[in-house]
């Protein structure tokens, strides 16, 4: 379909309850944390991830068998939502998932800084988002930074990247480049939004979104002690930060926890703070972000039923379970204890 017609939520919602429906739950999880990779993908293969198991296990086993089942069947899945898509709501789903645009451009750079292969950046790719496959394969032809941003010069990256490019090659770091993908990210699906409350309250989500993003990276610049302007890591279109108010706190992590605490996502990040108060958890904090964004979803889709929420609250519980699945396999490879498995899983 195509942005072109009328909208079609009843339809679209219809179709993502039915696949909401097949999700993991809590049980799910408790038993795949007890596996080996190879039982986890016999588990995988006796679920909605059977097609892809199928298909990819002649040239693939154990957690790289897993991690490319994932990657497919997510882009499978929301592929599938935007074929049913019409009118504005294609178009509000289409900007949300071009943050797997985004997710696949800076793990190119970050392939590509680090001297990966092609192989290595490609099984972390996730083509879920509006780039074709010509303009994935061209992105891990890429040989150097440069050539990355060359590019994607005929995409919304394309001048954010080049104007971020001069500061790369004087620090020789990839924040410039990595906020510049974020910010174009963010700018364009909040842009020019149409009316309605159930837009008005997507909206307000969207915002919170930007809001725990600027959070995260301010803990993270606050506990890390470099030299880094905390205004390089801004992204506008939040309500809880202002650029200056993101600068002075995140050179100091007592202050900043204080401010998130006091304001309107106290009820959510409570229980995060106060742990990232008393064991320095950063990732706790991450983790409590993640898990309100998805019960907010959960909740804008219950207050209005047949309109872009549902949709969107199932994209983000659908990654979330593919993080989840994720973070299970490599945790097994790497020997990890189930307790220290389960502690790195959001589960709502």
């Amino acid at each position: 379909m195509s942005a072109a017609g009328s909208s079609n939520p009843e339809f679209v919602v219809a179709r993502v309850r039915a696949r909401r429906g097949q999700l993991y739950g809590d049980e799910e999880y408790r038993k795949l944390v007890r596996m080996t990779p190879a039982e986890i993908a016999r588990f995988m293969e006796e679920s909605s991830y059977e097609t892809e198991i199928n298909a990819l296990g002649s040239r693939h086993g154990g957690v790289d068998l897993i991690e490319y089942a994932l990657n497919a069947n997510l882009a499978k899945q929301f592929e599938g939502i935007l074929d049913w898509s019409e009118g504005a709501l294609y178009d509000l789903i289409a900007r949300y998932l071009r943050k797997f645009d985004a997710w696949n451009v800076k793990t190119v750079i970050r392939g590509v800084y680090t001297g990966a292969s092609q192989e290595e950046i490609e099984s972390d790719l996730i083509r879920a988002g509006e780039f074709d496959d010509r303009r994935i394969r061209r992105l891990l032809e890429a040989d150097s930074i440069d050539a990355v941003v060359e590019t994607l010069e005929d995409t919304i990256y394309g001048d954010p990247l080049r104007e971020a490019y001069a500061e790369y090659e004087e620090s020789d770091v990839l924040v410039p480049l990595e906020n510049a993908v974020d910010r174009v990210f963010y700018e364009r699906l909040l842009e020019n939004l149409p009316g309605g409350e159930p837009i008005r309250q997507y909206e307000a989500f969207l915002k919170a979104e930007v809001d725990f993003r600027n959070a995260t990276n301010a803990l993270r610049l606050a506990r890390s002690g470099a030299e880094i302007d905390p205004a390089e890591y801004f992204i506008e279109g939040g309500e809880l930060f202002t650029r200056d108010t993101l600068a002075r706190l995140a050179r100091n992590v007592d202050e900043l926890v204080e401010y998130i605490a006091e304001s309107g996502y106290a009820d959510q990040l409570g229980p995060a703070l106060r742990e990232l108060e008393e064991a320095n958890s950063l990732i706790a904090f991450e983790h409590a972000t993640d898990a309100a964004l998805l019960a907010y979803g959960d909740r804008l889709g219950t207050v209005h039923p047949v309109s872009v929420t549902p949709v969107i609250s199932y994209i983000l519980a659908k990654e979330r379970e593919v993080e989840n699945i994720r973070a299970i396999a490599r945790g097994k490879e790497a020997g990890l204890s189930a307790d220290d498995i389960e502690s790195e899983l959001v589960i709502t």
